[in-house]
């Protein structure tokens, strides 16, 4: 019997059919989605933002871009190519002296910050150290070499083991130094203990004479280190200061060394910044100030940020009043400025590691003095300045109280040129002395602080007296030629920062 099914019902179960087929096909066939790049570490975009945003030769490196983030995906791709954050940090930065080498490098002084917390201590002089400070010495042909001992830290380690300003090292942990294993033996001055092996010279006979052990610990660093008045040189009452470093913490002993200056009416200064490699433009400004109160409230010296930021372009001037800060930087009160208004002109003890914030001292005082002469060597050449850029992408990278609190790290990128009053920016080879006095050659006559006849004080002294006197240099000294060797206390020595003009933009 033949079964019959309505025509109407036949289109409806074909149709039925037609949408099972295309359904079973939708779920065998799945459409799969584009994977998309992600960023593997969020680090790496604060460090390309922040140095987007506040580096000095933004528009000269190509890998800061402004364009580089605008497709997300080889942003990332970019950023995803670096496991290291002080890789890619110097890799941004243009010409960096540690990927193209000193004599190259446009950018010698931008670094990053393992530790921002220790970097701010470093700032006030508070860090891990031994404690003194050295020149390296080849004192003859043979290719002997010395570590002559310039200057010893106040309670340091260092103090602590008896060894002084003039001591003569020849050997570290009990390597005898020559000119063919000095990196070797340096290496030695980053332990934790080291041991110097120290000895007397007499008509170039180098004679033991024991050895000091030390182990590095905390050292407070006080700048402000020694300070002297002579009373009569060529009828003149002259001061004395051993500055090392401009430390915004130390600004009130300063100003009390100034206050003793004042009263006793000094008619020169000679001040000694040998070792200053410089430190905080607030400093600067302070000890500027206490210098020449002739100067009125002029400009100091001017900042200029990149295009991005110059609203924050500004005007440091000469000050009457300074700000008392503790070690954490923290405001706890203030006081007058001991400005002295007896003095017309500066005498400057310089070397090649006076830099930076020293610089920028000698270049804003040069036009309001009659004369600020240098004696010495010539000094850096160091004319940028930087500011610390933290995790903190809502304030544009400023300010350390709103840092990402999972890590510690930061940058000090160079982001600010300076100028003085007359618009003068060009030391980039450093300021050459007007009187040369090279004492490195007088490794083995190394005198107190303050001795009338310490080498480079006398030279300032004698000028002062209207004395003429020529360096007398023996055989053996004519033979000594300084051999620039470094080591972990003196990293980023020659640095010039400006956070306060952050602090001050962010409070207005």
């Amino acid at each position: 019997m033949k079964k019959y099914f309505p025509q109407g019902l036949v289109v409806l179960l074909f149709l039925g059919l037609i949408a099972c087929s295309d359904s079973n096909d939708i779920q065998e066939t799945p459409v799969t989605p584009v994977d998309k790049v992600t960023l593997d570490d969020p680090l790496n975009s604060f460090i390309w933002q922040g140095m987007n945003s506040w580096y000095n030769w933004q528009l000269e490196s190509e890998k800061l871009d402004d364009a580089k983030d605008d497709d997300l995906e080889e942003y990332y791709t970019f950023l995803n190519g670096y496991n290291d954050y002080r890789t890619l940090f110097y890799d941004l930065c243009y010409n960096h002296a540690i990927r193209v080498g000193d004599e190259n490098a446009t950018d010698r002084y931008s670094w990053f910050i393992d530790d921002y917390v220790a970097q701010n201590n470093a700032f006030q002089g508070i860090r891990t150290r031994y404690g003194f400070t050295q020149r390296t010495i080849q004192i003859n042909n043979a290719g002997d070499v010395v570590i002559a001992i310039l200057l010893v830290e106040k309670n340091s380690p260092a103090e602590g083991a008896g060894l002084k300003r003039g001591n003569i090292v020849n050997a570290i942990n009990g390597t005898v130094l020559n000119e063919n294993n000095l990196e070797s033996a340096f290496s030695g001055l980053s332990n934790e203990t080291v041991t110097l092996s120290l000895v007397t010279e007499d008509n170039g006979v180098l004679t033991d004479a024991g050895d000091i052990t030390m182990t590095r610990a905390l050292v407070a660093a006080n700048p402000v280190h020694y300070h002297k008045i002579f009373t009569d040189i060529g009828g003149k009452k002259v001061g004395y200061l051993l500055y090392n470093s401009f430390a915004d913490s130390y600004n009130d002993e300063l100003n009390a060394v100034f206050a003793d200056f004042k009263s006793e009416g000094i008619d020169e200064l000679v001040l000694d910044l040998r070792f200053n490699g410089g430190g905080s433009g607030l400093a600067t400004t302070y000890l500027a100030s206490m210098i020449y109160a002739q100067s009125g409230n002029g400009v100091f010296y001017e900042t200029k940020f990149n295009s991005k930021h110059s609203e924050f372009n500004s005007a440091d001037i000469f000050q009457d009043v300074l700000e008392i800060q503790n070690t954490e930087l923290e405001v706890i009160g203030e006081e007058p400025i001991n400005r002295i208004s007896t003095l017309s002109r500066l005498y400057v003890l310089t070397t090649g590691s006076s830099a930076s914030a020293s610089e920028l001292l000698i270049n804003g005082l040069r036009p309001y003095m009659s004369s600020v002469k240098l004696i010495g060597t010539q000094t850096e050449g160091k004319n940028v300045g930087s500011i610390t850029l933290y995790d903190t992408p809502e304030t544009d990278f400023l300010g350390q109280n709103n840092a990402n609190p999972n890590h510690k790290y930061a940058m000090q990128p160079i982001c600010i040129q300076v100028f003085n009053k007359n618009g003068e920016s060009d030391y980039i080879q450093g300021f050459a002395p007007d009187i040369e006095v090279d004492d490195s050659s007088n490794w083995n006559n190394v005198l107190p602080f303050g001795d009338r006849n310490e080498v480079m004080l006398k030279v300032a002294l004698d000028d002062i007296a209207g004395i003429v006197a020529k360096q007398s240099l023996s055989k053996l000294q004519l033979q000594a030629k300084e051999i620039k060797m470094s080591f972990e206390e003196d990293k980023f020595a020659n640095e010039m920062y400006f956070n306060h003009l952050i602090k001050r933009n962010l409070k207005e």
